[in-house]
């Protein structure tokens, strides 16, 4: 096997709307316990008073201050998070640094939960925005990575529940009854473990030099 395949990345957690880093808690806790380095961060304001554009910069900044410029790493974004995260990967350049992409519930093609607010944020979860048409519209980029989403059919929070689905990557779906439990159920866990520690691609350069 690669050596390149056996390295474990450090793992960025990337929480969702009126939360903070602490929700992940206990991930990140079974993560280290196993040996990987976690990172997180809060984002600000974490209500959905800004664009989620504006957040996925709080994420590359943060990734320009933390990590060496030839450090890869992997992402986990939950809820809102993924989508943050995933502006990040496909329009900020994170692309050429993420290795393995995890979103949890996410609502990769909006929720009508998000009509409850006029919130810029909240706006850009909508079904059928501006903001996901556009993310979607060139969604194949993430095939260039390990990318999975995760969600269960019970979810209240993104609504319908199937917006977690999306259309690249691995999809696997764990029953937990309430959106927040995802961070926490057993199952939920070892899926995210699972993915954490599937070999990684190769990047479409190194296949094409080897032919």
């Amino acid at each position: 096997m690669n050596i390149e395949n056996q390295q474990r990345n450090p793992v960025l957690l990337i929480h969702g709307i009126d939360d903070t880093e602490a929700v992940f808690h206990k991930m990140a806790a079974q993560l280290r316990l196993q040996g990987w380095s976690v990172y997180s961060l809060d984002l600000l304001p974490n209500n959905g008073n800004v664009g989620l554009d504006k957040l996925a910069k709080q994420v590359a900044d943060y990734v320009t201050a933390t990590f060496a410029p030839e450090q890869c790493l992997d992402l986990v974004g939950f809820s809102m998070g993924g989508i943050v995260s995933r502006y990040y990967v496909q329009r900020l350049g994170g692309i050429n640094r993420v290795q393995r992409f995890i979103t949890i519930s996410s609502p990769h093609n909006g929720t009508v939960v998000a009509y409850g607010s006029g919130r810029p944020g909240c706006v850009q979860m909508r079904p059928d925005s501006i903001f996901l048409k556009d993310l979607n519209s060139d969604a194949e980029m993430l095939k260039q990575l390990n990318f999975t989403s995760i969600w269960t059919p019970y979810d209240l929070m993104i609504v319908p529940a199937n917006s977690s689905q999306m259309s690249v990557g691995s999809e696997v779906i764990v029953p937990v009854a309430l959106h927040p439990w995802m961070l926490t159920d057993p199952r939920s866990l070892a899926v995210v473990k699972a993915a954490l520690a599937e070999d990684i691609k190769l990047p479409l350069l190194k296949k094409a030099s080897s032919q």
